[in-house]
């Protein structure tokens, strides 16, 4: 017998750029934009468990410095990999900017995102604000609507600034939408911008996770990478080596 997994709307709100909702199904919490694009995964019973490889996929990039101590989060969503990158990483201080207010008030009201004094949490749009925020050792872009990839995924300025932004030894981690052909949207773009010098990370859910480090002279450390995972495996629940196995130069 099939038993039918009942979903509950917890809540929905509209801005200027469309609808956002939150949906509850058994132990899980969904954020999803516009009619069922779904942005976030939680897990209720605890809100920095990585349900999806994509988001662990963004964390093994993350563990790629051995000891960052700040954090740039462009696009927040449900907050479930700033809340991992907070628990598990010896982080400081932490940015995140969220285009739409609304979604920062809704993580934090039924998604778990924790009031934590290391995190601090801007409004606006992350191509406009980017120049004002502070270096990092980490900077995530993660700019999804429920039209996919936002603009800043494909623009020359705007990752290169990212990059810029960098502290030394740092790291660029881009969630990439990936083609029929399994590269990176803007693959070319990407080649040229940074010179070919940085790794790849598909996952099964179609997207690549592009690590781009600081400069030309850093060298992604693999068996430090390993190391790195392999020790916070028992904190996490779950092991990344399949994960790890799955990263390749650029293509």
């Amino acid at each position: 017998m099939t038993v039918e997994r009942v979903e509950r709307v917890l809540a929905q709100v509209q801005d200027q750029y469309g609808t956002i909702s939150v949906l509850e199904v058994e132990d899980y919490r969904f954020l999803e934009f516009g009619e069922a694009i779904e942005q976030s995964c939680v897990f209720t019973a605890d809100p920095s468990w990585l349900e999806y490889d994509y988001t662990r996929a963004m964390f093994i990039a993350a563990l790629c410095h051995a000891e960052p101590e700040s954090a740039l989060f462009l696009g927040l969503g449900a907050g479930t990999l700033t809340q991992a990158c907070l628990k598990f990483l010896p982080l400081e201080d932490v940015e995140a900017i969220e285009l739409r207010p609304d979604v920062p008030r809704l993580a934090i009201e039924y998604l778990g995102l924790d009031d934590d004094p290391r995190l601090y949490i801007r409004i606006g749009d992350a191509m406009e604000l980017l120049g004002s925020a502070e270096s990092a050792d980490l900077i995530f872009v993660d700019l999804y609507t429920d039209h996919g990839p936002g603009v800043a995924h494909l623009a020359w300025r705007f990752l290169e600034d990212c990059q810029k932004r960098l502290n030394p030894d740092g790291w660029l981690v881009i969630n990439q939408w990936a083609g029929d052909d399994g590269k990176p949207l803007g693959a070319a773009l990407l080649r040229g911008l940074y010179h070919r010098h940085y790794w790849e990370l598909p996952v099964k859910e179609g997207n690549v996770i592009i690590i781009v480090p600081a400069d030309l002279d850093q060298e992604l450390d693999m068996a430090g990478l390993q190391a790195r995972a392999a020790a916070l495996a028992p904190r996490l629940g779950y092991s990344l080596d399949a994960l790890i196995a799955a990263i390749r130069p650029a293509t």
